[in-house]
């Protein structure tokens, strides 16, 4: 089964992914962006939140340890009218 894991670079979605790539399934990775990115680098990237450019490369990192695709889409506008 294709199965896609939110992921935020964290510990708890990181294992998610390598259990169901385990267990068999083609695991994909993906984060949304929901700030712009310059926002993000300046007010996020202090507290090492999820939304960080650094958790973004820490998703990154794992998927590519994992061999698993991994994809940042941009949902910033769609958040912003929305949210």
């Amino acid at each position: 089964m294709r199965v896609a894991v939110a992921m935020s670079g964290g510990v708890d979605s990181s294992v998610a992914a390598a259990l169901l790539q385990e267990e068999g399934h083609e695991v994909f990775g993906v984060t949304l962006q929901l700030w712009p990115k310059d926002m993000a680098a300046k007010d996020f990237d202090k507290h090492h939140g999820c939304c960080s450019l650094d958790a973004v490369e820490d998703a990154r990192r794992v998927a590519t340890r994992l061999g698993i695709s991994y994809y940042v889409l941009n949902f910033e506008n769609e958040f912003r009218s929305a949210v």
